[in-house]
């Protein structure tokens, strides 16, 4: 019995590879794509780079503290940049940055939207759950061959391998978010007679709004998570020391990369998180 149903195998491998090389007679419209994700990537990259190190540790400050009135949080973002800094890996620091800005833009762009609508529509939700849990168990190098063949070496596969890992997060918190809106709450601005847009402006995002925004928080942490994967297909960033590192078997290098991508990963969930929560009490 056992040999049978080895001697039958369903041919998912074939059909897969069937479906990427029809992928691949538009392979313009991936290069066309890829050139201009690599524009944008590019060009935030060197927006970054161009700012001098010291006036960026000064802009994080300012915002740090415009956002939270912590002092303790500033000297920290001070003495983590700087450190960053002193290790030698400010260039790496922003590539990384700039890979993860994307990264969190383009997820959340999709992310709440569809949200949104799994809340309204159960039947896109039904359809969505399982595809958002293959999408966060499926191991990364799965999904990271078809994007390395549509999209060449560098950055982009980086990228759109990383929004493919981060977007469960934004998607299913803020399905979480607008479907736990209480039901008073809804039935009184219809008593009102708000249409359903104006439901959703008025009241179901704004009392899903800290929910939506731990997502995004939770969607920044896992595209810094991908930095080293993104570094194995040829993304610029904290990855590639780590990477090189792991191949020379050098734990100097491989330990000083891997601390500054927790010291970033610390400074943009600390700058980040607590406004969501401040503003969500406010409204």
């Amino acid at each position: 019995m056992e040999q049978w149903i080895s001697d039958h195998k369903i041919p998912l491998g074939h059909w897969i590879k069937n479906g990427v090389d029809e992928l691949k007679t538009a392979q313009w419209f991936f290069d066309t794509l890829t050139s201009i994700l690599q524009f944008f990537i590019t060009s935030l990259t060197n927006l970054l780079m161009s700012v001098p190190p010291l006036l960026m540790v000064g802009v994080f400050c300012v915002l740090a503290y415009a956002l939270h009135r912590s002092w303790k949080l500033t000297l920290f973002i001070i003495l983590a940049f700087l450190l960053i800094i002193n290790l030698g890996y400010w260039k790496e620091t922003m590539q990384t940055l700039s890979l993860m800005t994307w990264a969190t833009l383009v997820s959340t762009l999709i992310g709440v939207p569809l949200g949104i609508a799994m809340a309204h529509r159960t039947w896109l939700f039904n359809v969505m759950r399982p595809v958002l849990d293959l999408m966060q168990t499926i191991p990364t190098f799965v999904y990271l061959i078809p994007t390395l063949i549509l999209f060449g070496i560098g950055v982009v596969p980086g990228l759109i391998s990383t929004v493919v890992f981060a977007i469960p997060a934004p998607v299913r918190l803020t399905h979480l978010g607008v479907s736990s809106v209480p039901k008073h709450l809804m039935e009184a601005g219809e008593a009102f007679g708000a249409t359903p847009r104006q439901l959703l402006w008025k009241v179901e995002l704004p009392y899903a709004l800290p929910t939506i925004m731990a997502g995004i928080t939770q969607c920044i942490m896992l595209s810094l998570s991908m930095v080293v994967i993104a570094a194995l297909v040829g993304a610029d960033g904290l990855g590639k020391p780590v990477v090189r590192a792991f191949n020379t078997v050098n734990p100097v290098m491989g330990f000083e990369a891997g601390l500054c991508i927790v010291l970033l990963a610390i400074v943009l969930d600390r700058v980040f998180r607590q406004p969501a929560r401040m503003m969500g009490g406010r409204l």
